[in-house]
């Protein structure tokens, strides 16, 4: 069988609840995209690395969507803060300051990261560890991105890096600006989105490759285009899920907002519904 692997993209808690809805609603429909005998390969950068390590921790979707879903459930989280219209300027004057080239940005990027005010490190740990049902790596193939705050390279983190579970998804998730750089030894590391909102790229080498992608651009304007192009080009076959116009009014403007879980979530689970028999279609194709 054609090796397949599952990326799931950036969205702050927006997308998780959203991200979480999709793959319940798929996996209600008959196709479980999560499951061993059809993602060879899971690969999450931000949200996406805590979706992905929560699918694979052996906790049911339902599970994690009820979660999601319902109030006496849902996880408290403590607020940025942050706003998103700070943060959308911080990542302008970055790009500005790198003139396209994307390695410079993450420095840039890293620069404000390091020097910013927020919680402690060790809080945002704990409020990571509440997220996962499980803190070991799963034995599967998961693999998580962050990057560098002070070079501006990127990693990918894996049961085989060193790295623990926790620690690798808290550094995924350190939005620069509003969450603190996880240290890693003599490292410390941002958000994985830092160098691209999917990463998809990363996934060269699998016959197929689903993405969720929780941002939504304007055509010719997508990151993402380029890294299917480059999966593309080197045999892959890439099937991506967007939210649809339900899913981005739930969604909203913020992602980081707590209080559009719940909907977020329930959109996505019908997002999914409907799109279980073109993803059926790709995983036979």
């Amino acid at each position: 069988m054609a090796r397949t692997a599952l990326v799931l993209g950036g969205g702050g808690v927006a997308g998780i609840a959203w991200q979480t809805g999709v793959l319940h609603g798929l996996a209600e429909s008959g196709v479980d995209v999560t499951a061993p005998a059809w993602s060879d390969m899971l690969l999450g950068t931000s949200a996406g690395s805590t979706v992905a390590a929560q699918v694979t921790s052996g906790a049911a979707l339902s599970e994690l969507y009820a979660r999601q879903v319902d109030p006496e459930l849902q996880i408290d989280e403590p607020r940025p803060d942050v706003s998103i219209d700070e943060l959308n300027e911080l990542l302008d004057r970055a790009t500005e300051r790198a003139a396209g080239d994307r390695q410079k940005f993450a420095r840039e990027v890293g620069k404000v990261a390091l020097a910013a005010a927020t919680p402690p490190e060790a809080e945002r740990r704990a409020a990571i560890k509440r997220r996962l049902p499980a803190h070991e790596w799963p034995d599967r193939d998961l693999r998580v991105v962050a990057v560098d705050a002070e070079s501006g390279r990127h990693r990918v983190l894996d049961r085989d890096s060193g790295v623990r579970l926790v620690d690798a998804v808290a550094a995924s998730c350190a939005i620069p600006g509003m969450w603190p750089p996880v240290t890693v030894g003599v490292h410390r590391y941002v958000d994985g989105g830092v160098r691209s909102g999917e990463n998809a790229d990363l996934a060269v080498g699998f016959a197929r490759v689903l993405v969720l992608q929780v941002g939504v651009f304007e055509p010719g304007l997508d990151p993402l285009e380029a890294e299917r192009a480059h999966l593309s080009a080197r045999g892959s076959a890439v099937e991506v899920i967007r939210p649809d116009a339900e899913a981005l009014a739930a969604i909203g403007p913020d992602l980081t907002d707590l209080a559009v879980r719940a909907a977020a979530a329930e959109a996505g689970f019908r997002q999914g519904q409907r799109a279980a028999d073109a993803i059926k279609q790709f995983t036979v194709a």
